[in-house]
């Protein structure tokens, strides 16, 4: 793993790369007490030509920035994120490499204060299909709790963000549900994300997926789809989708770096459910294929996204 360390009002250092294991921090570290961290996640993808891809990563890294800006902490450079992202990814071998990159306050701190010190930290874990890969998404609209509230930390990475959603999580996969469908905190009547996915959805030809104001976290996958929409012929709208929509859509389907696209077979909201359109004539499955197809190095990358990996060619 690779780890870089920065005091308050310095840079990160250079950092290096060490065995993965455990690390030692302070029992009054800003992470421990006031969930002072952000993390982000992106892939390695082998090309069948034998060259070692990443995708986007520079957004990753001004994700990251955007993130410790508003809890008050020192990113990393653009530059150094995506050098230290290469420093991670080991020779070729068989499918994905997942990263995850680590920003925390491992300086301690007593009184309500910023860290003193922080730790960036990278590893990696090769992974599999997020979801099983035969069938579409079954969600539950959850109406009792809400995961992001206007002016909060809902738009950032922030650490905070996840453990809360975990019992409606675990309440919906007890009754047969693949994720839990959040509304907005100010009306509860539109939708908002899943907890770890952007959702859009398909009538005719337009494409909506709820607006990243502050509540929603702007995923990269829902931006490079927003664009592969478009370049379909897609009318794609930026705005706020109520649960009726949702209910009237023709197609529904999430993104995210863990699942690509995923269509979405039904939502369930109170005890009405409604299938959607899945399958190959599936706008999520053409666009699933094209996003993969560049990750993959199986059409050419017109667009910058990918960064290749020098030196690691089999």
């Amino acid at each position: 793993m690779y780890v870089a360390k920065c005091k308050q009002g310095e840079s990160f250092s250079e950092g290096k790369i060490i065995p993965y294991g455990d690390i030692s921090i302070s029992p009054c570290s800003g992470i421990l007490k006031y969930g002072q961290g952000l993390f982000e996640g992106l892939k390695a993808h082998r090309t069948e030509d034998g060259r070692i891809t990443l995708f986007r990563p520079d957004q990753n890294a001004l994700r990251m920035q955007t993130g410790a800006d508003r809890l008050c902490m020192i990113p990393p450079s653009v530059e150094q994120f995506v050098e230290a992202v290469k420093q991670t990814v080991p020779p070729p071998g068989e499918g994905a490499l997942y990263i995850r990159p680590l920003l925390i306050g491992s300086g301690a701190v007593l009184g309500m204060a910023s860290a003193p010190e922080y730790t960036f930290l990278i590893y990696v874990s090769p992974v599999g299909n997020y979801h099983k890969a035969s069938s579409g998404l079954n969600l539950k609209v959850d109406h009792k709790y809400r995961r992001a509230h206007t002016g909060g930390a809902g738009g950032v990475k922030s650490c905070t963000n996840y453990s809360p959603v975990l019992k409606s999580l675990l309440e919906a996969k007890s009754l047969g549900f693949s994720d839990v469908l959040f509304l907005d905190a100010a009306t509860g009547r539109n939708i908002e994300e899943l907890c770890t996915c952007n959702i859009f959805i398909v009538k005719g030809n337009i494409v909506s997926t709820p607006p990243t104001l502050g509540t929603i976290l702007p995923g990269i996958t829902r931006k490079s789809i927003s664009e592969l929409a478009r370049d379909f012929g897609y009318e794609v709208q930026e705005r706020d989708v109520s649960v009726e929509e949702l209910l009237e859509a023709e197609e529904v389907f999430c993104t995210g770096t863990a699942m690509v696209v995923k269509a979405v077979e039904t939502v369930t909201f109170h005890d009405k459910k409604i299938k959607y359109m899945t399958g190959e004539g599936a706008m999520s499955t053409k666009l699933h294929l094209m996003l993969t197809n560049i990750q993959m190095g199986v059409v050419e990358d017109t667009k910058g996204w990918i960064v290749e990996m020098d030196g690691l060619l089999k």
